[in-house]
């Protein structure tokens, strides 16, 4: 199932978003979420991840204590939730998936990660 990301906008510095990526059950049940972002020039990098066995969530070291990474399953969408937001933030946000765990995998572009969708614009100002 391809996924949708959705939520993305303008913002200031300091402010806050939050991310939707819209699924289906049997992804949520079955495999782990990364989300994963893109700005102008530069490679495609990851930013939080969330497993589907043990619902383990993991971030990289930049976006620690500012994004929040989260579940609904009564909406089978995976919500990052985006506070504090610096203009190195900016860029296109996408979802994704693999089977089960994280791991280290969403570290870096994600190759091995799959079903990727369209993605959503965060821009933030200075």
């Amino acid at each position: 199932v391809q996924l949708q990301a959705s939520g993305g906008g303008l913002v200031q510095g300091g402010g806050s978003l939050r991310l939707s990526c819209a699924t289906s059950r049997f992804t949520l049940e079955w495999f782990a979420i990364g989300w994963f972002r893109q700005a102008p020039g530069k490679e495609r990098e990851g930013v939080s991840c969330i497993a589907s066995d043990d619902r383990s969530a993991h971030y990289i070291d930049a976006v620690k204590g500012r994004f929040t990474i989260s579940r609904d399953e009564d909406n089978n969408t995976v919500y990052l939730q985006m506070n504090n937001l610096k203009p190195e933030d900016t860029g296109v946000y996408y979802c994704a998936t693999r089977p089960q765990k994280c791991r280290d995998a969403f570290i870096g572009p994600g190759d091995t990660f799959s079903n990727w969708g369209r993605g959503t614009q965060v821009t933030v100002s200075s």
